[in-house]
Parts: C-alpha cells; sequence; structure tokens
C-alpha cells in the first residue's frame, strides 16, 4: 500500500516585478515526496530555507508552476546547490528569459505528464491565464480520497490569480479552473503559491461569482 505524500511547506518573502512595478510578496514553496526523495515545487526567493527543509533527503526536480520572477528566482542557486534540474513548461520561457537571460530551464513540462518522486507520480495539468505556461500538478491520493493539488498561482482561496498583467487573460484563466481543476475531487486538498489551503468543494460553488466578479 503507497504511503501517503508527504508536502512539507517553506514560506519566503521577496518582490514580486512586471511590468515595470514591483511588490512584496509572501510565496509558499512546497516540498513533495516522502522521507527519501523530494520535489520542490517553485523555488522563491532564497534557497537557503529550503535547503535547510531538505534534510538529507534527495532532491529529484524543482518544478516551477510559472515563469513569474518570485516563482523562479532560487531555482538557479537551489539548482547548482543539489545538482537537481530545473522544469518549466515552454509557453513561459519568456518570462523565464527577464529572470534568467542566459540560463535555461534543464527540461521542459507538458500536459498530462506524470512526474516521479519516491512511489508517487504527480500529473502535470496546463492552466493557462495567469501566465501562458502555468501548471498545476495534482495527486490523486490513495483510493479512499486525499488527493492534493498544487495549484501556483491559477487557483486560490477566494478564487483565480490575478490576471491584469502581461502575458495574462481572464477568460483563459477561467476556461483553466473550469475545465481542468474544478472536476477534480470535491475533497482534494488545493495547495497555491501564495496564502492559505483550500479545497475544490469550496470554491467550486462560486465559480459564477467570479466570473461576475472579473478581474
Amino acid at each position: 500500500m503507497r504511503a501517503p505524500l508527504r508536502v512539507d511547506l517553506v514560506r519566503t518573502n521577496g518582490i514580486f516585478s512586471l511590468d515595470g512595478q514591483g511588490f512584496e510578496v509572501e510565496n509558499n514553496v512546497w516540498l513533495v515526496g516522502d522521507d527519501d526523495q523530494v520535489m520542490v515545487i517553485d523555488a522563491a526567493h532564497d534557497a537557503a530555507p529550503i535547503i535547510e527543509a531538505l534534510g538529507e533527503r534527495a532532491l529529484v526536480l524543482i518544478v516551477s508552476t510559472h515563469g513569474h520572477n518570485d516563482h523562479i528566482n532560487a531555482a538557479e542557486e537551489l539548482s547548482a546547490r543539489t545538482e537537481a534540474p530545473v522544469a518549466l513548461h515552454p509557453d513561459d520561457t519568456t518570462l523565464w528569459d527577464s529572470v534568467y537571460p542566459t540560463r535555461r530551464p534543464d527540461r521542459t513540462l507538458a500536459d498530462g505528464e506524470l512526474l516521479l518522486v519516491g512511489e508517487h507520480r504527480l500529473s502535470v495539468i496546463h492552466t493557462p491565464g495567469h501566465s501562458p505556461g502555468g501548471v498545476c500538478l495534482y495527486d490523486g491520493g490513495l483510493s479512499d480520497g486525499g488527493g492534493v493539488l498544487f495549484s501556483g498561482d491559477t487557483l486560490f482561496q477566494g478564487g483565480p490569480g490575478a490576471t491584469g498583467r502581461s502575458f495574462s487573460s481572464f477568460p483563459t484563466i477561467i476556461e483553466s479552473i473550469r475545465t481542468r481543476l474544478l472536476i477534480l475531487p470535491l475533497d482534494t486538498t488545493v495547495h497555491p503559491g501564495h496564502g492559505a489551503d483550500t479545497t475544490i468543494g469550496d470554491e467550486a460553488p462560486h465559480l459564477g461569482e467570479w466570473i461576475a466578479r472579473g478581474h
């Protein structure tokens, strides 16, 4: 019987920069796997606390849910210090290049791909809207439920990620959430890139409100 997915959270602080503006933000960095292997989701701001949280576990992959600077600006250092590859959806290459003009991600992410860490397999779900190459990662859990979604900046407690900036689209993010995320089991726990956890069941009834609210 497969053991539950181990999920650890590191919070880091820094500046999100886009369109000539900067905003102080706190990011959720998710460490996912088991007691031997781990995958880091969104290496944000500061590699040191992430490395400390790894302990003796082997880091197998650094996944970037999208290319905004506050989700990738510790990826290069974390990769250099651990020799773990960095993965990004190719549609966010332009955003990545604005942070790392001379360093490419080590590999790409594709919709439907399975990422292996220990005994676990996380599905890549392409959810454009907040950015063109935004992705979420989903682990369906055990047979009795308990699935987990790492939603990046696509879905938060209270609604979709922001779309009032370059490379974003409100209709696109709504379509991604409606057709790719709200179809998941209602008891799926949602771990976002910022802020508090939620569930698919808590968010699904509010889709119409988000559409009426707009951006």
